[in-house]
């Protein structure tokens, strides 16, 4: 967000809205405030859902003051200086954010998980270079991604937008002052034009990809770049709003503000955004923007209220603190309350305060600074690179972990006379640890980055070939990433007994004929997809079908819940015909997954980044674990159609009590109760042995 108050515009009538004795409006001090606090009070876990529009507002007074002030350049010199520009931007923008940068990457590394200090240094880079956003999009859709926590520069996205609007705005200015001085057109009615071309287009994309791809829109430029625009075109109107009569400024006023506190409070995270929806709170600050044009002195007295003043005169500084502030505190003692998150965005005006009159202030008014274009623009340059160390340095911080014993995996296991394995045992330290834990969430098969798993939102099967293109006998893995995880195993299993092996896998969707709520909302992407992959196994016929799952429970059309017997007779309306056509089933059971003595699951490599002299620590329940796995489901629906095979593979796992962390001298569980494909490929003999014996062939 942009906090540089700047005088409006020339035409503005003889009693205008509050301003400043410079000149500056005061009104949009007030303004800031209110988008600020929606920002703060949602982050805070009070009830205003829609807090999150915060941002849109921020946008578009950004839009305003900027176009406002880059306008009325091109009308006095008929040029725009763009090195003058982007001093006076990083005179009022850098100090902040390079002093709060250095200060996230120390709250990071004093709080945050050690295995999340690389990918947290990186965002840290992104946010000083000001691309963070495209990089939390990107990880967005990344399945990988998840369980990685959310940013301490999370919040850097918004300005990261703000920041490249900043580099495209003023070379659109730059056309148009050059349009203007060949041709003589009007400089508003020209920008008019060329933010039409802008605008519209990204409104556009803005609808289009949040309902296609709703992770991405909300965080990439091209759908927020309409938001700024909306600002912009109230500020080349500037000359048409003085006209409006003053009653009915002052009630489009008390409309906008309407529209901004009725988004905050009846929106919420079940809106797609930014999208159609975004319109409400953008379209609503651009009414109190034109309604402070005009010789009115409402909304614009309360607006102009002391203290509002002073709390936007803050809110940039206090949007940077307050989200690193809440996470270190999170990182440290779990999720705040209301009352905990309320009293840190309070305390997070100390901060913000300080940082204002220290550091933010003194730099912007430099005289030396203001004098010298180079010499502020050498600054900003430097400044920069203070928050791309920070980063780097919490990303080399990340200590090392000994991989170079031999990672022996399943192989450092012995069979007992009843086929069971042994040799799991509970450890206090390895003599080295594959993969480092630090690089857990990597170690995964190639199925993610062939495109193999559909997302969320997909509902056409995704075909992927393994093992022996021209096999004689076909083999189908299908079911979430549960199944996922198994590929590497089993593409060798087929190389070597000459089978094709194809997978059909989605995102937290087993292969069910059943539906499955998450959070209160039908996944109906699910059963859509569901339902195509029953058509391709009609279509290929295959000999054997493999599956695997994470969730044991589906709803009960009934009673609307999610239970197990609905689950098990969805998993049976898939089994029973393809056994009665000819096609043998196996259920690969999910693995047990974590659970810390608390009953709350836990990131396994997380523990082990912590703990690598005491592993003990990062064990737990087998019983606990696979009562909270998939399993259940499974051998409950294999029990009740006959035919339908079962392998089971805890005991290379777990032993009678505990599922050990690490064994033979590698890393058993990457994010949540998924297996690194180090340990999977080990398990490879193994797989093997108990799947051939489930097969009539």
């Amino acid at each position: 967000m942009t906090l540089t108050t700047t005088p409006t515009s020339p035409q503005a009538t003889s009693r205008p809205a509050p301003r400043h004795t410079d000149g500056m409006r005061l009104d949009i001090e007030g303004l800031r405030a209110i988008a600020i606090g929606t920002v703060l009070l949602y982050h805070a876990g009070l009830p205003v859902p829609g807090g999150f529009i915060g941002v849109d507002v921020f946008f578009v007074i950004s839009g305003f003051l900027i176009t406002g002030l880059l306008v009325r350049e091109v009308e006095r010199d008929r040029r725009v200086s763009l090195p003058r520009f982007y001093a006076r931007r990083a005179r009022r923008l850098l100090p902040a954010s390079a002093l709060v940068l250095a200060a996230t990457a120390l709250i990071t590394w004093a709080t945050a998980p050690v295995v999340a200090w690389r990918t947290f240094g990186g965002d840290l880079v992104s946010a000083a270079l000001y691309v963070v956003n495209w990089r939390l999009a990107d990880r967005s859709v990344d399945y990988l991604a998840e369980g990685t926590g959310a940013s301490p520069v999370q919040h850097f996205w918004s300005l990261a937008v703000e920041e490249q609007f900043y580099i495209v705005w003023p070379l659109l200015l730059v056309a148009v002052a050059w349009a203007v001085r060949r041709n003589g057109w009007r400089v508003r009615a020209t920008m008019a034009i060329g933010l039409a071309v802008i605008v519209v287009p990204s409104l556009a994309c803005s609808v289009y990809l949040t309902e296609a791809s709703s992770g991405p829109a909300y965080f990439v430029t091209t759908t927020r770049l309409w938001e700024l625009g909306i600002g912009a075109f109230v500020a080349v109107g500037a000359a048409v709003w003085p006209r409006i009569p003053a009653a009915l400024a002052a009630a489009l006023g008390w409309i906008g503000l309407a529209m901004i506190a009725g988004g905050a409070v009846l929106f919420d995270a079940t809106f797609t955004w930014p999208g159609a929806w975004a319109l409400v709170p953008t379209l609503g600050t651009a009414l109190v923007l034109v309604s402070g044009s005009v010789r009115t002195q409402s909304p614009q007295r309360l607006l102009s209220y002391r203290p509002a003043v002073w709390v936007g005169s803050l809110s940039y500084s206090i949007y940077l603190w307050h989200w690193p502030i809440l996470i270190g505190f999170e990182n440290l003692f779990g999720a705040p309350t209301t009352a905990e998150g309320l009293m840190l965005v309070v305390a997070t005006l100390i901060p913000a305060w300080l940082s204002l009159k220290l550091l933010e202030d003194p730099v912007r008014f430099s005289r030396s600074l203001v004098a010298s274009t180079r010499r502020t623009l050498t600054l900003g340059a430097a400044l920069t690179v203070v928050g791309v160390v920070a980063g780097l340095v919490l990303m080399l911080a990340v200590p090392r972990v000994d991989t170079d014993a031999p990672a022996l995996g399943a192989a450092a296991l012995t069979v007992s006379e009843d086929g069971t394995l042994r040799g799991v045992e509970d450890i206090d330290s390895a003599a080295g640890i594959s993969p480092a834990p630090a690089a857990a969430t990597k170690d995964v098969p190639d199925a993610y980055d062939r495109g193999c798993q559909v997302d969320h939102e997909g509902t056409a099967p995704k075909l992927c070939e393994y093992g022996d293109p021209e096999g004689s006998r076909t083999v189908v893995l299908a079911g979430d990433s549960k199944a996922v995880q198994w590929i590497s195993a089993l593409d060798r299993i087929a190389t070597r007994k000459g089978w094709r092996l194809v997978t059909m896998t989605k995102s937290s969707c087993g292969l069910y004929d059943a539906d499955r709520s998450e959070n209160g909302v039908l996944y109906r992407e699910c059963r859509a997809h569901n339902r195509a992959v029953v058509d391709e196994l009609a279509t290929l016929s295959p000999d054997l079908l493999i599956v695997s799952q994470r969730h044991d429970t589906a709803r009960d059309p009934q009673s609307g819940e999610n239970t197990r017997e609905a689950m098990v007779q969805g998993l049976v309306n898939v089994w029973r015909p393809l056994v009665e056509s000819g096609t043998e089933v196996v259920a690969l059971l999910d693995n047990p997954t974590p659970v810390g003595p608390d009953d709350a699951s836990f990131e396994v490599y997380e523990c082990v980044a912590e703990h690598t002299g005491d592993l003990r620590d990062c064990g737990f329940s087998r019983q606990a674990a696979i009562a909270d796995s998939g399993a259940g489901a499974l051998t409950d629906a294999a029990a009740e159609v006959p035919g339908v095979g079962i392998v089971d593979l805890t005991d290379a796992l777990c032993n009678d009590t505990t599922c050990p962390p690490v064994i033979g001298n590698t890393l058993v569980y990457r994010q949540g109760s998924h297996l690194t494909d180090t340990y999977v490929r080990s398990l490879t003999e193994i797989l093997e042995q108990r799947l051939t014996s489930q097969l009539g062939w």
